[in-house]
C-alpha cells in the first residue's frame, strides 16, 4: 500500500505545477483527508524580484473511488496497476494584475502612488491582467520503484484567450525517513509550454509596450522553467502533521528574456499545520 501523508502544497507559487497524491488503496465507500492552514512566501509573480507572504490553505482528500483533490488540483485514479497513475486533471491557474497578485490600491480602491513611480518599481504596471482560468488535461506518473515516481501531466486552458498550453515533467523522491515521525522528499522538473502560454504571461505587445514603458516581446513556446523543491514533514501525532515545503524554479529560454522577468531565479517557502480527519 502506497502511503497517502504527502500534502502538496500546490499553492505555493502563482503557477504551481499540478500534483497528483500517490493511489491510496482503501475500503470501498471510505475517504482519507487533511486539511490546515500555513504560510507562504514566494515571489508577487513568475520572475519577480520582490516576494509576499500570504495566508495558504491547505487541503488533500483521496476517495476510495480514486477521486481527490489536491491543493488547487483535483483528478481521478483510473489505473489499478500499483506501479502505473493516470488520469483526468483539473486545476485553478491564478490570475495576475499589476501588483502580481492584487491590486496597487490604497483603502478606498484608488492608485495612491504616481504611475511614473509604479512604473519604476514595478513592470507589470501598465500591462493587461491576465485573469484565473481553470486548465484541463490528464496526469501519468510511473514507479521506477516503491520510493521514486517519474511524474508527468498537460494541462490546457490557461491565458486569457484559454490557449495556453503546458506540460509538467518530475522525478520524486518519496519519504526518506530521517527519525521516527520525520520523514523527507526531493523533486526536480520542468515546465514545458507552447507560444500562447508564453506570450500571455510573458510577452509584451504593442499597445502595452505604449502603456507600461517595457519593450515589445513575442516569446515563443519551449522549456520555461526547471525547478527543485524539498519537503519535511513532521508527525506529531496520528491526527497533526507539520509540512515545510521549498522550491527553487529558474525561468529559461525565452521565458527569461522577457522585459518582466526581474529576477529569473525564485525561491518559495511554505510551512502548514494539517490535521488528518
Amino acid at each position: 500500500m502506497k502511503p497517502f501523508f504527502a500534502l502538496a502544497l500546490a499553492a505555493a507559487s502563482t503557477a504551481a505545477s499540478a500534483q497528483t497524491p500517490a493511489t491510496n488503496p482503501m475500503p470501498d465507500g471510505s475517504r482519507d483527508m487533511y486539511a490546515g492552514l500555513g504560510a507562504v512566501a514566494r515571489p508577487r509573480y513568475e520572475g519577480a524580484d520582490s516576494h509576499k507572504v500570504s495566508a495558504l490553505p491547505v487541503i488533500q482528500v483521496q476517495w476510495s473511488n480514486g477521486f481527490f483533490i489536491s491543493g488547487m488540483s483535483a483528478g481521478m485514479h483510473l489505473s489499478n496497476r500499483p506501479t502505473v497513475e493516470y488520469g483526468p486533471l483539473l486545476t485553478v491557474h491564478a490570475n495576475r494584475d499589476e501588483s502580481g497578485s492584487g491590486k496597487i490600491v490604497d483603502g478606498v480602491g484608488v492608485t495612491t502612488a504616481p504611475v511614473e513611480f509604479l512604473r519604476s518599481e514595478n513592470r507589470l504596471v501598465g500591462m493587461k491582467d491576465v485573469s484565473t482560468r481553470l486548465e484541463g488535461g490528464f496526469f501519468f506518473n510511473y514507479y521506477l520503484a516503491p520510493e521514486w515516481r517519474l511524474t508527468s501531466s498537460v494541462l490546457l486552458g490557461s491565458g486569457n484567450d484559454r490557449d495556453g498550453a503546458r506540460m509538467e515533467l518530475g522525478v520524486q523522491r518519496l519519504a526518506v525517513q530521517l527519525a521516527p515521525r520525520h520523514t523527507l522528499s526531493f523533486n526536480a522538473g520542468a515546465t514545458i509550454v507552447n507560444a500562447d502560454y508564453s506570450r500571455a504571461y510573458f510577452g509584451v505587445t504593442g499597445d502595452e509596450s505604449r502603456v507600461s514603458g517595457n519593450p515589445m516581446y513575442r516569446p515563443g513556446g519551449g522549456i520555461k522553467d526547471v525547478r527543485v523543491g524539498a519537503r519535511w514533514n513532521w508527525a506529531l501525532n496520528p491526527s497533526w502533521m507539520l509540512v515545510t515545503n521549498v522550491q527553487a524554479t529558474r525561468l529559461v529560454g525565452s521565458t527569461r528574456n522577457s522585459p518582466l522577468v526581474e529576477r529569473p531565479t525564485n525561491v518559495s517557502v511554505s510551512a502548514a499545520f494539517a490535521y488528518r480527519f
